[in-house]
C-alpha cells in the first residue's frame, strides 16, 4: 500500500492550493480516504474524508465551505481542493486510507486508519 501526498506550498491568506493524494494496493471500493493535518504544537486533526464505495464525504467544521475533498478513481488520486486560506490552515498534511468503509462518527478518527502517506507543508503568510 502506497499513500503519497503532494501540492503544499506557501499561499498567501485568501489563496487557494490544491493537495493530491496517489494511492495504491488496496481494494478501492472498500477504503476510506481521508486528510489529516497538524499544526505546530497542535494534534492531529481529521478535516476532510471521502468513503470511495458511496462517494460519500465528511468536513470538520474548521474547514467546511472552505474545502472540498474530490476523487479521481481511474487515476487512483483524491484531492483536496483548498479555498479561502487562513493563517490558521498553516500545517503539515497527511492522507491516510482506511481499508474499510468508515462510518461518518469515525471518518475523522486517525486510529480507523491502516496507512499513512508521508505529509506535505502548506504554510499560510503574508
Amino acid at each position: 500500500v502506497q499513500l503519497q501526498a503532494s501540492g503544499g506550498g506557501l499561499v498567501q491568506p485568501g489563496g487557494s492550493l490544491t493537495l493530491s493524494c496517489v494511492h495504491s494496493g488496496f481494494t478501492l471500493d472498500s477504503s476510506t480516504i481521508g486528510w489529516f493535518r497538524q499544526a505546530p504544537g497542535k494534534e492531529r486533526e481529521g478535516i476532510a474524508c471521502i468513503r470511495q464505495a458511496d462517494n460519500n464525504k465528511a468536513y470538520a467544521t474548521s474547514v467546511r465551505g472552505r474545502f472540498t475533498i474530490s476523487r479521481d478513481r481511474a487515476k487512483n488520486t483524491v484531492y483536496l481542493q483548498m479555498n479561502s486560506l487562513q493563517v490558521e490552515d498553516t500545517a503539515v498534511y497527511y492522507c491516510a486510507a482506511a481499508a474499510r468503509n468508515l462510518i461518518r462518527s469515525s471518518m475523522f478518527a486517525s486510529q480507523y486508519y491502516d496507512y499513512w502517506g508521508r505529509g506535505t507543508l502548506v504554510t499560510v503568510s503574508s
